[in-house]
């Protein structure tokens, strides 16, 4: 059987080098790999189509699979997972709690990001802080004028501007003229070097911890997705990549629990792990819809509670039928 040339377009990370390098095969797939940051592979996948598989955010997927109109249909691949309790900044000189955030202006590099529907969700759920309560402010973090990438229809109460002509909304954190910054990166060095500016939690890694083991939820940021096409053509296609991306996640835990030699740059690998273990278990991050259950019932509730769901969509409904089971042996 001759294989299917495809684009695979995904991040470069421990979980998916073993794919890039060849020691873990697709089925039937001679992959062509493009190793891309998110806003590159994100804004190309949704704007242009440009990859036959991509790693997707997992809201602008489910902003346009809930109008029936994404060209992907996504697989139980979680390539990016994180708590995002430090991705909430603050003027410390004004926003002392949460609650603080009422009434005040927050500066967003995108609405729909995934990153900023969960700080949101954190923020009503535990803080009682709803999205209308705060004027949210459109910019680039490092660069002015970034737009959507994708059309939004948010409800009337929810206040969204953009940033003034030539600025940054790590500037306008800066000079004072927001109160707070949400985004999946940080604001500028120049904003951080700032005494008055930092993370909204003194210990976010501790407030994050009480709320897995409160709520259940690993926050799920990016999914793989697949041309529906090529899907619906090949039916062996997605069983085959979900597979070969479990393959080389097994790859990468593999060579982290093993000591003789630290495999990434940075110290105390072997206490974080120990410590991940023991809070979320060994499967701690995890691939498939079962295991992720809780995570996905609670983001595709504030993803339409929040207004970019077109309507409120069943975990039943989000990813292609073939990946819901696997085999057992």
């Amino acid at each position: 059987m001759t294989k299917l040339q495809l684009s695979v377009a995904m991040g470069d990370y421990d979980r998916t080098r073993a794919l890039f390098d060849g020691r873990v095969q697709i089925d039937g797939v001679d992959p062509i790999y493009m190793l891309l940051n998110p806003e590159e592979m994100f804004f190309r996948a949704m704007r242009s189509m440009d990859f036959d598989i991509a790693e997707l955010s997992f809201s602008s997927y489910l902003v346009k699979h809930s109008k029936g109109d994404c060209p992907y249909i996504a697989i139980p691949v979680f390539l990016s997972r994180a708590f995002r309790h430090t991705s909430i900044y603050v003027r410390k000189d004004r926003i002392k709690k949460p609650e603080d955030l009422k009434g005040k202006r927050v500066g967003l590099p995108e609405y729909q990001l995934t990153a900023n529907v969960w700080a949101r969700a954190i923020l009503q759920d535990d803080f009682g802080v709803w999205p209308e309560d705060v004027t949210w402010v459109r910019g680039g973090i490092d660069t002015p004028g970034r737009p959507e990438k994708i059309k939004l229809q948010l409800p009337a109460n929810v206040k969204v501007e953009v940033a003034p002509e030539g600025k940054t909304i790590s500037e306008l954190l800066d000079q004072g003229d927001i109160d707070g910054f949400i985004g999946p990166r940080p604001p500028s060095r120049s904003a951080l070097a700032n005494p008055n500016i930092g993370w909204l939690f003194d210990d976010p890694t501790a407030v994050a911890k009480d709320y897995y083991r409160r709520t259940g939820v690993f926050p799920i940021m990016h999914v793989v997705g697949i041309r529906k096409e090529l899907a619906a053509q090949h039916p062996w296609l997605p069983g085959a990549v979900f597979k070969a991306f479990t393959q080389s996640k097994a790859a990468a835990l593999a060579l982290l629990s093993d000591t003789s030699a630290t495999k990434v740059t940075l110290p105390f690998v072997e206490e974080q792990l120990k410590a991940a273990r023991e809070t979320m278990g060994d499967d701690y991050w995890s691939y498939g819809v079962a295991p992720a259950l809780k995570t996905l019932e609670t983001f595709v509730r504030h993803h339409h509670s929040q207004g970019l769901s077109a309507r409120l969509m069943s975990v039943d409904e989000l990813f292609h039928p073939a990946t819901y089971e696997t085999y057992s042996i």
